[in-house]
């Protein structure tokens, strides 16, 4: 039996080019080139069949190490809390007020960007801070 060594990352949502930019941002991901025989994604897009533009898109980590993000439209909408979230770690190796300072100003930067900060979680005996968050079509994250 084969070890599976990559992944992919899913996201369910109503407008996957956006979203992806999005994540792209916060991640420091890229969007892959145009398919061959297209110069751009949108001369990509007008290419299809009206029903399937603007219906997926995906990004990739350019070190090649994180996972591939895709994003595909779907009718519905979000309505209940996911069950599966990304976790940030933008505070990785840090603790107490230093940890805190970090997150607060990559929280900072990803409202600006369009995310919203949920709630921080200031450490306790357990656990260090964190920031949990919602990209721009309300889905959660955390920054840790």
């Amino acid at each position: 039996m084969s070890s599976i060594k990559q992944f992919q990352v899913t996201f369910d949502c109503a407008e996957p080019e956006r979203l992806a930019r999005f994540w792209c941002e916060v991640l420091g991901y890229a969007v892959p080139p145009a398919p061959e025989g297209f110069d751009t994604w949108d001369e990509f897009n007008r290419s299809l069949p009206p029903e399937q533009r603007d219906s997926a898109f995906a990004c990739s980590d350019p070190s090649g190490v994180g996972p591939r993000l895709y994003f595909q439209r779907v009718p519905e909408g979000k309505v209940v809390k996911n069950r599966v979230h990304l976790c940030v770690r933008a505070g990785t190796g840090l603790v107490g007020e230093e940890r805190l300072a970090t997150l607060q100003a990559e929280c900072a930067r990803l409202v600006a960007l369009g995310a919203v900060c949920e709630r921080v979680m200031l450490a306790d005996e357990e656990n260090e801070s964190c920031i949990v968050m919602r990209d721009i079509e309300g889905n959660e994250f955390c920054l840790d």
